[in-house]
């Protein structure tokens, strides 16, 4: 009697743990149930970046223990609202895209991407064939002109602020929804010109690497057929986020596991060959103030132009 006495209320507290495990287990951020959404900025081809995400998911469920689910959303503007629609809670994302995410859902900065030479910030670039004629920018007035997403800083926001500053009206604009289909479309003369990234060649062996690097293997005379003739402002570089109310424990883990694998070579590769960037480091809003401040001297409807766009959809 004694012994059922002991063993009956255990074997009952035994029971009950084995009922209730599977739906707390199913609960908890970073289970099976319940793992870490991860979405990633889609700035270029996505079977780029879906290998680089399948490198980079592994990496990060092994150094965490938490379980990741990766995705790559179509547009800037869908990963900015998968954070309002509680779908996400951590992303790479461009920088235009963070201070809107930041501005209306909170979303915080935690890393921000650094590029070759330690290079912090980058540029937008205008882009025509060298066979167009078009030397600057006002020659493309009544030209039609290819950006990459309502939402690209270096690929919209500032290019078309600066058309706009001076008066030039393209004949017509299209989204090209990614920086290296913007390049394809200008090499392949479906449009005039276009706007994508830029970041300055390697100093040390003179590679090219902005937006045209990304076609070269498909076009090789990418360089001689492609030029460049201007540029925006510089911007700084794109950031990973986190959404505002995740677990600070949870959060901790996963930058100090993101810092962990850009340290080694599968993921040195992974974001030089996603993002072309070297690696990651520490950042926080303040970061972006300046960017704030650039949007908000060009003026304009941003905000208004991303509407436009998700309607189109």
């Amino acid at each position: 009697m004694k012994f059922a006495k002991f063993y009956i209320p255990l074997l009952f507290l035994i029971l009950l743990y084995l009922s209730i495990r599977p739906t707390f287990e199913s609960t908890t951020l970073g289970s099976k149930g319940n793992p870490i959404r991860l979405l990633l900025v889609p700035s270029v081809d996505a079977q780029k970046i879906s290998t680089s995400a399948d490198s980079l998911v592994a990496y990060l469920q092994r150094a965490t223990g938490y379980t990741f689910s990766a995705s790559l959303p179509t547009s800037f503007i869908a990963v900015v609202e998968a954070f309002g629609s509680g779908k996400a809670d951590v992303a790479a994302m461009n920088t235009f895209s963070y201070v809107l995410a930041n501005k209306k859902y909170g979303v915080e900065a935690a890393l921000k991407v650094i590029r070759r030479d330690g290079e912090a910030t980058y540029k937008g670039q205008f882009i025509t064939r060298t066979d167009s004629g078009i030397d600057s920018l006002y020659e493309l007035n009544g030209r039609k002109i290819a950006y990459v997403d309502a939402a690209s800083t270096s690929g919209y926001i500032l290019p078309k602020s600066m058309l706009d500053k001076r008066h030039i009206k393209p004949s017509e604009e299209v989204f090209a929804m990614k920086h290296d289909n913007v390049v394809t479309m200008v090499y392949q003369k479906q449009v005039d010109a276009g706007a994508t990234y830029y970041s300055p060649p390697d100093k040390k062996t003179g590679e090219i690497l902005d937006a045209r690097a990304r076609v070269q293997k498909q076009y090789p005379d990418i360089f001689e057929k492609v030029k460049i003739i201007d540029f925006t402002e510089d911007i700084p570089n794109d950031p990973f986020v986190f959404r505002k109310d995740i677990p600070v424990v949870v959060k901790e883990k996963i930058i100090k596991a993101l810092l962990a694998f850009q340290a080694t070579p599968v993921g040195r590769k992974a974001l030089y060959e996603t993002y072309s960037v070297e690696g990651l480091a520490p950042a926080q809003d303040s970061d972006y103030d300046g960017l704030r401040k650039m949007i908000t001297r060009f003026g304009g409807n941003v905000e208004d132009a991303l509407k436009k766009q998700v309607k189109k959809k």
